[in-house]
């Protein structure tokens, strides 16, 4: 236990460190790719596109660095790139992201994880591939622990973060076969020397936790050819009715914001009609300036019956169409990941109950998966990172190095 909350006090360090600096972080602090230079956003216009999901489009090399002083500089070869993937509907889109590749030395082939990024916020400077060249990523160490088995990792931005559009949180489609071709893009990535056809996994807290998910359910179908050893997944969203219940009105009552936005995005819903002005003020207050500590520090328990036109809350919706279908939508546990999966959830997870994960775990047994889930008492949802980074990695070397993987089903 000592060892899980000396890293986690150490995720709230970088956290704390984060919040001090990230007000002052400028929207288009880092160059764009191919340059769109009035929108400071990479040029995605269906010419840029590419013919195959995971195919590079553009890449330009970058920085990670683990503080907001930029004094600790990770020892990485990084690279900021634009790849090709599709939306929930498969539209071609594009989509950011970064490919890191530590210096020391690998046993060949050299692994590649990707890693999916926790909650993030919606404007476009909260891209991941942005806050890591920053030294403002709240999830830097977790993605540097993983570096330092001497694996490759690339971060995708997601859907419409840090590319035009709205960010299509909680899509569960979106954000899966984003993951899964931010994977071949780093295969197909020059330069880098990763393998084409090596090992790779999926790694994920959180709403990442959702994606990785996401990712090891829709690989056998979207991604077959990927040679996946292994999900760790933590805190997973994987029921959004009982996590929205919880949501609302709470510390994290922004979270309901994001999804509403995302999913009304993805799915061609115009959510403004639901939202008073003090409704709408906020969304587009998320949406083009505030990251999600920012968020959460200036909208704390938000209650969605404050933002409505009727005064009733935005959970009610989620019992009636469109909603109820959206969501149902986005269940986790309802197709079988052909890999082993690690979950891990704490027992005091104030954002994901954990009941959701134990539900996800059982759904995965009865469908034949080998399921390891492991509880935690780390309090709170953000500390509890530390919890799955410090059983992730030797989970995954273990998957690497070929062994058999555990199962508590």
């Amino acid at each position: 236990m000592k060892p899980l909350l000396r890293t986690a006090a150490a995720v709230l360090t970088v956290c704390s460190s984060w919040v001090l600096a990230v007000g002052a972080q400028p929207a288009g602090a880092h160059a764009p790719l191919t340059a769109d230079k009035a929108a400071g956003r990479p040029h995605t216009s269906p010419a840029a596109l590419p013919a195959g999901n995971g195919d590079v489009i553009s890449s330009e090399p970058a920085v990670f660095y683990l503080d907001p002083l930029k004094a600790v500089k990770v020892d990485a070869n990084v690279e900021r790139i634009l790849y090709g993937s599709t939306d929930r509907t498969g539209k071609p889109i594009a989509v950011t992201g970064t490919v890191l590749v530590p210096r020391t030395a690998s046993p060949a082939p050299r692994p590649i994880v990707a890693f999916a990024p926790g909650t993030q916020g919606l404007a476009d400077k909260c891209a991941p591939s942005r806050q890591l060249a920053e030294g403002t990523e709240y999830e830097g160490l977790p993605v540097k622990k993983l570096l330092d088995q001497g694996w490759a990792v690339v971060v995708t931005d997601y859907q419409g973060l840090g590319t035009p559009g709205v960010h299509t949180y909680m899509d569960r489609e979106a954000e899966g076969r984003a993951v899964l071709d931010s994977l071949r893009a780093a295969q197909r990535l020059r330069g880098t020397q990763l393998p084409a056809a090596g090992p790779v996994a999926l790694y994920g807290y959180s709403q990442g936790g959702g994606a990785a998910a996401s990712a090891a359910e829709l690989a056998p179908s979207y991604a077959p050819e990927l040679q996946i050893k292994g999900a760790v997944v933590g805190a997973a969203p994987a029921d959004l009715d009982a996590v929205a219940a919880n949501l609302d009105g709470s510390a994290y009552g922004a979270f309901f914001n994001y999804s509403l936005s995302g999913l009304g995005a993805s799915y061609g819903i115009d959510i403004n009609p639901y939202l008073n002005f003090f409704g709408k003020q906020i969304t587009n207050d998320l949406r083009d300036n505030l990251c999600t500590t920012q968020a959460l520090a200036k909208y704390p328990f938000l209650q969605s019956r404050r933002l409505t036109v009727d005064g009733r809350p935005l959970t009610h919706r989620l019992s009636y169409a469109p909603w109820k279908a959206i969501v149902a939508d986005q269940r986790l546990g309802t197709r079988k990941p052909a890999v082993p999966v690690l979950l891990s959830h704490s027992r005091l997870d104030d954002v994901v109950p954990h009941r959701v994960g134990e539900q996800l775990a059982a759904d995965w047994c009865r469908l034949g998966v080998t399921v390891k889930f492991t509880s935690n008492v780390i309090p709170g949802h953000i500390a509890a990172t530390a919890a799955t980074s410090t059983e992730g990695a030797p989970w995954l070397a273990d998957r690497f190095a070929g062994k058999a993987a555990p199962s508590t089903c």
